[in-house]
Formats: C-alpha cells, structure tokens, sequence
C-alpha cells in the first residue's frame, strides 16, 4: 500500500476527551488496522489502531527500540525522556538485552512477592485515606490520593527513601514536559545523577528493591540509571492515571460500584475493565521496525517508526461488543492495556493490587463520594507525555 506524505491525518498532544475515543482515532481505526500519519514531531510513522494487529506486532522481533541512526530516527514527540528508549544496537543484541532486564526484574513482580505485598499496600491506602479524609471535603482526590498512594508504593519496591521522594516528584515532572527541551536535558542529567547516587548507596547497603537489584544484576554501568528512571517514570504516571479515571468511571456507574464493593470477585472485573475503558486513546509508545514488516494490508519499512497505542485497540469492536459501554461483568476482557508477551508490563499484578485496594477502601469509608464537576469539566494535562488529570474534585 502506497500512502502519499501529502494529507496525512496529524496526531496531536492537545488533551483527548476523557474517557471517549477522538473522532480521528475512531475514523482511523475503521479505515484500516495499520495508518500512515505525521506524529506531533511532524515526522511519518504507523499508527496501530486495532487489537489483532498491535497483539501481533508484540510478538514480532522485528519491531523494537532499535535505529541505525537514532539521532535522526523519526520521533512521536521530541524529548529527551522517549529519546532515552532509541538504542543503535542491532536488534537481536537489542531483543537480548531486553529479555535480560526482564528475567532480571520479573521475580520482583512474582504472583507470590505480589500477594505478600497486599498487606503493605493496604497499610500504604488505609493511611493515606486517613490523611485526605481528616481534610474534609471539598478535596482533591488526584493530588490527595491517587498521587501519594502510587508513589509510595512504586518508591517502597524500587528502593527509593522517604526522604528523597520530595526531590524525586520535582524531577519527573521536569521530564515529563515536551516544550522545554533545555530544562528537561537538565532535568535528565539531575534524575541520572539522583538515581545513580542511590544504587552506589543500595551496594553499600542492599535491600529487597529494585535498584538493588539492578546494582547487582550484571548490567553495563551506564543501562543502571536509566532503566531505573525509566521504571519510575511509568510506574508512576500509568497507575495515578487508572486510580483517577477509574473513580470517575465507578462515579459514572453506582449500581456497578455497588456491586463491586459487595463481592471481591466481581471487583477483581471491575479493575480489568477499568484499565480498558479508562484512556479512550493516545497511550502511545514508539517502537522502530529494523526490518520490512508486512501487515494489515501495508509494509512498514526498515527504519519507519511504528507508534504502538495501548488504548484504542481496546475500544476495537471486533473484539469487544459495545466497546464504549463500560461493562464491570465483561467477559473475556483481554486487554491490552498492560501490552502482550516479551512487551508485557512486568508490574502489572502489582497495579491491579493497588486500583482493587484503593477502590475498595475509598468507596467503604466513603460511600457517599462523588465528583465535584461533570467528567467534561476536569482538566487533562496538556504539553506532557501524561494524559492524566490535573486535578480530581471530589465530595462526600
């Protein structure tokens, strides 16, 4: 398939509607499962916008983080944070390395290391409710919970101490922005440097952590930083995000809420759906074919820039019936939130845990919390990497 580079529908980071697919997204997705488009960096790429393709793709070695020439391979977005994923290696050196950091870290994210954590966890929840309920309403739920409880809890596993993690919010914020270039360099040699600090510290005095064990893991002295900095980064911003949308969802749908609260089971469901239906669009990461790819009717040539989004293939309605209903009972939900096999989100057991506890807890202690403002009326941070909101106003 032969696309012209004149016309091609353009991505954007201005905020999407909340909780609904964009009108581009959408057309996109029904005129085929494989789009040429130009990325907010004004370059080309592939987008993926259907279930059986990005499934497919996830298993195929050919796509990866690998570009002959990664200071001008074609961009999503220009910043150092995404920049940081672009390696020159050859792609099975870079299939290899990239399974040695899973074996390396997947016993950290065990089902039973998980199960042992709930306890930690729901002490983490109870405590922070404590505090955010003593305020009194009106509050903001998305700076009083959701943002304390993931970071607390991503802090605790990788290593960080309590007294650096005022220092560490500063930092990824200063990352996370796309339109300061000069500032977010910055930013990323002082997160390096405070990240590297803390795994000189963690081989003086080892712990049950992840930079522990990434000190210890064999790894090229200059992976260790950034592969921690990069966990951080998107531990943090991917679960804040599903806490915040997902009371906004469980909001939209009491009977659903209610029932979940009163069977753990059906929680459990209620967590996968809301990990579907919770960003309608644009949770896009890059990837780079390093060879030609042939799929869903196109060729993606050796080097082109392929953008994997792990929200809109779970709207695809060739896999899911009504996929705008949200749906507590759906069955099968097979998501592809978390990604699928050597791309699987290693942490995933670990946010299911936190999204059931905080549900769970929140809406027990408060049964009558309710939003503040109309879902169209909350703000979604615009000019960053994060589609989350800027603040979430609730009552009780």
């Amino acid at each position: 398939m032969t696309v012209s580079s004149q016309g091609l529908p353009s991505l954007g980071l201005e905020p999407p509607a909340l909780l609904r697919v964009s009108p581009l997204l959408r057309r996109l997705q029904e005129e085929g499962p494989v789009r040429r488009v130009r990325t907010p960096a004004g370059d080309e790429g592939w987008l993926v916008t259907r279930h059986a393709e990005l499934k497919e793709l996830l298993h195929d070695g050919r796509v990866g983080h690998t570009h002959p020439d990664p200071a001008n391979a074609p961009r999503y977005v220009r910043t150092p944070f995404l920049d940081l994923m672009i390696t020159d290696t050859d792609a099975e050196a870079g299939r290899r390395t990239h399974a040695e950091v899973r074996r390396l870290l997947t016993p950290m994210f065990s089902a039973r290391r998980v199960r042992e954590m709930e306890p930690q966890v729901a002490a983490v929840v109870d405590a922070v409710l404590d505090r955010f309920i003593a305020q009194g309403p009106p509050a903001d739920l998305h700076g009083g919970v959701s943002v304390p409880v993931a970071l607390t809890v991503l802090c605790d596993i990788i290593g960080i101490p309590p007294h650096s993690r005022e220092e560490l919010t500063a930092l990824l914020s200063r990352m996370a922005l796309l339109d300061t270039p000069e500032s977010v360099r910055e930013g990323q040699q002082e997160l390096f440097a405070f990240v590297g600090g803390l795994v000189e510290r963690k081989r003086a005095e080892p712990g049950a952590d992840i930079l522990t064990r990434l000190s210890e893991g064999g790894l090229p002295e200059e992976r260790v930083a950034p592969l921690g900095v990069s966990l951080l980064f998107a531990g943090l911003d991917s679960v804040v995000t599903f806490l915040d949308h997902g009371v906004v969802l469980l909001d939209h749908h009491p009977e659903q809420r209610a029932a979940a609260l009163a069977d753990p089971d059906l929680m459990t469901h209620a967590v996968e759906e809301v990990l579907r239906a919770a960003k309608a669009g644009g949770s896009i990461l890059p990837r780079y074919a390093s060879e030609d790819v042939e799929i869903g009717g196109v060729t993606m040539r050796a080097g082109d820039l392929v953008l994997f989004d792990f929200s809109l293939p779970n709207f695809d309605e060739r896999v899911f019936a009504e996929p705008e209903r949200f749906d507590i009972t759906r069955a099968p939900n097979p998501h592809l939130t978390f990604a699928h096999g050597m791309w699987h989100c290693i942490g995933a057991p670990l946010a299911r845990i936190e999204l059931k506890t905080v549900y769970t807890q929140l809406f027990t202690r408060l049964p009558g919390l309710r939003l503040e403002r109309r879902a169209d009326e909350l703000r979604l941070h615009d000019g960053q990497l994060s589609g989350g909101l800027t603040e979430l106003p609730v009552t009780w």
